[in-house]
């Protein structure tokens, strides 16, 4: 399973669009640690790796990311990771 963020070259047929999305609560002792971002693309990027296997796929090409802090009024802070890509299968 291969993913990339552009196109490749080489023949594909698409297969399945897919997406995944992880989330953290931060806690009131961690509500600054921003780095905790990095292993929610890890698990964002495991999870659509998955479906993209399931799905049949050979790899996910045009992966991209998006990224936020979400605040609530009187809670605490949740940093999400959504990703989503296209499943292809290399034509042979």
């Amino acid at each position: 399973m291969f993913i990339t963020t552009t196109g490749i070259d080489a023949g594909y047929t698409i297969k399945d669009v897919v997406e995944a999305t992880a989330s953290l609560m931060l806690s009131s002792e961690d509500i600054d640690k921003y780095n905790m971002f990095d292993q929610l693309f890890d698990e964002s990027k495991e999870k659509i790796k998955k479906k993209a296997e399931l799905s049949g796929g050979d790899g996910i090409i045009g992966l991209k990311y998006n990224s936020e802090v979400v605040e609530l009024n009187g809670a605490p802070k949740f940093l999400v990771v959504h990703a989503y890509g296209t499943v292809v299968v290399i034509d042979k």
